[in-house]
């Protein structure tokens, strides 16, 4: 049996992409309940339901570095 490596994927301008079987916490070290396996981590920090991305960026203008 072959268990698949979790994912991290950073998108240009956008979120990071997380895939896989990960735990997230809180920087208090609480655990953050995941509904699904792919979830959408902020990169901008102006989601207003962070760590989760709601697309916020796109309106900010938010820009990664090359």
């Amino acid at each position: 049996m072959s268990e698949e490596q979790p994912t991290i994927t950073p998108y240009p301008d956008g979120p990071l992409l997380v895939r896989g079987d990960v735990e997230l916490r809180t920087a208090d070290g609480e655990p953050i309940p995941r509904k699904r396996r792919t979830v959408a981590l902020c990169r901008c920090g102006l989601s207003t339901i962070k760590p989760f991305c709601d697309g916020t960026h796109k309106a900010a203008g938010f820009r990664t570095d090359d």
